[in-house]
């Protein structure tokens, strides 16, 4: 603590109130602006509607994949193999993922973030996103796509992952929510929504009894 500042204030006020304002300045809040990019986002994605997406689900979330056997290794860079393993040590992980339409949302996705998996009008999964990786052929060996439809590119592994059954109406009576919302289509929440969602569902203690 720089003395220099307050010696003024001893000389002019007493040494007992200069004290006082050198403890009262070292016991001040921090003001500095809090760094919003940091906070845990919520994503909201349908994930159980056609019939082809309910067995890409099957194959990704109801079971655990081991990502370094053929082909999942033989699809990814030897840094995207290093980067999953540290993310998860097991060799195997659960994962999903979104079409190139999505790449400025998922971009802005950091470990930890909660991901909601949804489907028949309800909450059908929930989780923290582990690693994300931008890569089409592991995106394509993981789920096998129908060559007719739009390939995802985006994969995110998935921490903490957690079957669940909530109802949509659960979300609608939190504030900030519309009922009848039935969230169509990929959605970031922005900070202040993820806030309500995670904390009006509760979602670290249901992700802390998570399997």
């Amino acid at each position: 603590m720089r003395h220099t500042v307050v010696g003024s204030a001893v000389g002019t006020t007493g040494p007992i109130l200069g004290y006082a304002a050198v403890f009262l300045a070292a016991m001040a809040p921090d003001r500095r602006p809090v760094d919003c990019s940091l906070m845990t986002k919520v994503m909201i994605q349908p994930s159980y509607g056609k019939p082809e997406t309910r067995r890409h689900w099957a194959d990704t979330l109801d079971v655990p994949v081991s990502f370094d056997e053929p082909p999942y290794r033989d699809a990814l860079t030897p840094d995207q193999r290093a980067e999953l393993r540290s993310t998860h040590p097991t060799g195997s992980a659960r994962f999903w993922g979104a079409t190139a339409k999505h790449d400025k949302r998922v971009d802005t996705l950091h470990q930890g973030d909660v991901l909601l998996l949804t489907g028949q009008r309800h909450v059908r999964a929930i989780a923290r996103v582990g690693h994300v990786v931008r890569n089409p052929a592991f995106a394509r060996a993981l789920w096998t796509p129908d060559p007719r439809d739009c390939l995802w590119s985006n994969v995110y592994s998935l921490l903490d992952y957690r079957a669940t059954w909530i109802p949509y109406e659960r979300i609608w009576d939190l504030p900030g929510f519309t009922t009848g919302d039935y969230f169509m289509g990929l959605r970031l929440l922005d900070n202040a929504k993820s806030t309500t969602i995670l904390n009006g569902l509760n979602i670290d203690l249901l992700l802390r009894g998570a399997a």
